[in-house]
């Protein structure tokens, strides 16, 4: 059986990389998201075990001491982590797994994961990053204000990943993520993997 491969998908707040996302999963098969833990409170809509596992602080923190986390970090004073144990079955069953984390975990997984691949999602502008903030309805102006100054500087981090995808039209930023998806699964080591008996019978000096 071929291992998959993780995907490491990072962007800045608003940058649109969830719904990309989503519609990726649609495409393609043998691809699922890593649902991360968090002590951040639920928001309208999300659902536990879905959008994340939500957990309180006390239970969080201990996961962190028995090395559950392959990667953990406080983002606007709420931890996020990411399960060891899941992505590695995930992995080894042969699907490819998308984690979405920041700039800062995506860096701590490409340090252990070097076979990882990374993408970075940014949007077309400042105005449509802002416009994108603002529609959610769920932050006031000094937290959007906060997340605008954020955004800017986790975006300077594009360079540190493999492939860097323009959220500019919604269809094609799709389609150049499915592709990069598609273009791995078509390299030598994982077709020869998938394929090996079929490439065995075709290189065999046997008539």
């Amino acid at each position: 059986m071929t291992n998959g491969t993780l995907y490491i998908i990072s962007a800045a707040s608003g940058a649109g990389k969830t719904t990309l996302v989503s519609a990726v999963l649609e495409q393609l098969d043998d691809l699922e998201v890593s649902v991360s833990h968090t002590t951040r409170a639920p928001r309208e809509g999300e659902v536990d075990g879905v959008n994340y596992h939500f957990v309180d602080k006390d239970t969080f923190e201990a996961m962190v001491e028995d090395s559950e986390f392959i990667e953990y970090a406080t983002v606007f004073g709420n931890m996020y982590g990411t399960s060891r144990q899941h992505i590695q079955e995930q992995l080894l069953k042969g699907k490819d797994v998308i984690l979405e984390i920041d700039w800062q975990g995506a860096r701590q997984i490409r340090q252990l994961m070097p076979d990882c691949r990374s993408v970075f999602i940014v949007p077309p502008s400042r105005e449509a990053l802002r416009q994108r903030l603002t529609s959610r309805g769920t932050d006031d102006e000094e937290i959007i204000a906060r997340r605008m100054l954020e955004a800017i500087s986790e975006m300077s981090h594009y360079v540190e990943f493999d492939y860097l995808i323009i959220n500019d039209d919604f269809d094609e930023a799709r389609d150049n993520l499915a592709a990069i998806i598609r273009g791995n699964r078509m390299l030598h080591v994982q077709q020869q993997q998938k394929h090996a008996d079929l490439l065995a019978r075709l290189l065999s000096s046997a008539e």
